[in-house]
């Protein structure tokens, strides 16, 4: 089973780590990172790389592709190669995934419309002028294309895959061994839990990280 985790300049690292280190724990998993290029990708802070094993053109018929989101994404909505490949694998993928704003590549690809599916809480419009039908759910399945929303959620989306692929007790020993057992200082993870102005600011862009 091939597994197959896109890189893109400014992809956002646990988007693309998340679910690598759920998903290559499945039997016979051949996880492999892949770019434009092979090579090193760097990251939405510029200050670490993954590196692509292969380029696109090596990776023909994964079995699980893996879109991880980060700013980069807006560039590439309509980047003929990127989103040539992802249709074109997507043919014979068993199945189609994305984390955060990785979805708006998937759509941008023409592979969601129509579908229900998630990303980043600040993108929900961008989703939806794609073709899409944007959900506030944390993982979707459509079919199957499973799409998670914002960052951390890749690694539930990761699990859910797990599950659906090996069974829930080997899911269950996957969430064990990484001891993924989240219990934040803060309960605002969400637009609806966090502080109102917090929320404004940040849909604003006025906050310092959104710098």
């Amino acid at each position: 089973m091939q597994i197959a985790v896109l890189l893109y300049d400014r992809f956002t690292s646990l988007d693309a780590i998340g679910p690598y280190e759920t998903l290559c724990r499945l039997p016979g998993a051949e996880t492999v990172f892949v770019a434009a290029k092979a090579g090193p990708v760097v990251n939405d802070r510029g200050s670490l790389h993954l590196v692509a094993e292969k380029s696109l053109a090596e990776v023909a018929r994964p079995d699980i592709v893996v879109v991880p989101g980060g700013p980069g994404t807006r560039e590439l909505v309509r980047d003929e190669v990127l989103t040539g490949w992802l249709r074109a694998v997507d043919v014979t993928t068993t199945w189609t995934t994305s984390v955060c704003t990785g979805s708006l590549l998937l759509a941008g690809a023409g592979l969601l419309t129509g579908r229900r599916a998630t990303t980043h809480w600040l993108a929900y419009d961008e989703l939806a002028a794609l073709g899409a039908e944007p959900t506030g759910e944390r993982v979707v399945t459509d079919g199957k294309y499973v799409t998670a929303a914002g960052v951390s959620s890749g690694i539930d989306m990761g699990l859910t895959l797990v599950g659906r692929l090996a069974g829930d007790e080997y899911a269950q020993s996957v969430q064990l061994l990484t001891e993924y057992d989240p219990q934040p200082p803060y309960d605002a993870g969400a637009p609806h839990k966090a502080p109102a102005d917090l929320v404004a600011r940040l849909r604003s862009g006025k906050h310092e990280i959104m710098k």
